[in-house]
């Protein structure tokens, strides 16, 4: 194929193997997504409905758990799909809107992930100060501007990416992924991909960067803290945002940057598949075991719960 023009529909090889194979995978994908599904949709219920997680923390975590549930919407439904139809096909604007909405999701997550790390720099170090900086105005403005820059950055490499030569239309993954799409371009059209490449690296390593630095004053500023109690509380609200941030780029650093040139396309399918799927899991999970506010929530509502029951 010499051009776009000649592309309808791409050919998504995923998981090679016989058909029972395929359907397995399936079947995991199916449960791993409805636990997302499931553990996601309860985080907002919960903080929605109890009013005592109306804090600025609790509102970037709402968002967090929507696009994890955009992450993994994106991309496990078609593949999940496709095996139950036996097809391998997706055509050329869907693998485009797949694309755009997975690295929306994935872009605005980050920037959350960045927020909530400066929310907690502010209540901790900054505490007296909390109230005037942390306004629900400028919350909403800082929410409305991560998912506003997280589509405008997807919509960037969308269109990039859509605009190049593709010299083939097998895409050797399960879904639409950047570096597999890449790999199709003609020769002629890597300088080009290759600078939103870096402004993109760019952008995660400055999220990276400040996110490090506000942990570095978080850290320095507890261990000063002379009671003990104020310890705890500051460690129970920042370990599990350290923990999800460092399985989110845990996760995509080894998928994309050390496992590739140095692993076998089927080793390289499993480690996508777990960081497009493992943190969108993990998130609630990490939040409701490691977060006594959230726990206290859960517990309160299954106590509500059992007790409507026995009334």
């Amino acid at each position: 194929m010499s051009n776009t023009t000649s592309i309808s529909n791409f050919v998504l090889a995923g998981f090679s193997g016989n058909q029972e194979a395929q359907i397995l995978h399936s079947i995991v994908f199916l449960i791993t997504y409805l636990f997302v599904l499931v553990g996601n949709l309860l985080i907002i219920f919960l903080i929605l409905f109890n009013r005592y997680l109306r804090t600025p923390m609790y509102f970037f975590l709402i968002n967090l758990a929507i696009g994890d549930l955009g992450v993994t919407s994106a991309i496990i439904p078609k593949s999940i799909v496709n095996t139950f139809m036996n097809s391998k096909l997706i055509l050329y604007f869907e693998c485009m809107t797949q694309l755009f909405f997975y690295v929306s999701f994935l872009s605005s997550n980050l920037f959350f992930l960045t927020i909530m790390a400066y929310d907690r720099y502010i209540a901790i170090c900054h505490p007296l100060h909390f109230a005037s900086i942390m306004k629900w105005s400028t919350c909403f403005q800082m929410a409305g501007g991560a998912w506003v820059l997280g589509f405008l950055h997807s919509a960037l490499h969308t269109w990039n990416i859509f605009s190049m030569l593709f010299c083939s239309n097998i895409i050797n993954q399960f879904f639409c992924e950047v570096p597999q799409l890449i790999k199709l371009f003609c020769s002629d059209s890597y300088l080009r991909e290759t600078w939103v490449l870096v402004f993109s690296s760019c952008l995660g390593v400055g999220c990276l960067s400040f996110i490090i630095l506000s942990y570095v004053q978080i850290f320095s500023t507890v261990l000063r803290m002379p009671s003990v109690e104020k310890k705890e509380k500051a460690f129970s609200t920042c370990i599990p945002h350290l923990i999800v941030v460092s399985l989110f780029i845990g996760s995509s650093l080894l998928a994309h940057l050390i496992l590739p040139a140095k692993s076998p396309s089927r080793l390289d399918q499993v480690f996508t598949t777990l960081y497009t799927m493992v943190p969108s899991l993990m998130n609630p999970i990490i939040y409701s075991m490691r977060n006594k506010d959230v726990k206290a929530a859960f517990l309160k509502l299954l106590g509500w719960r059992l007790f409507s029951k026995q009334c």
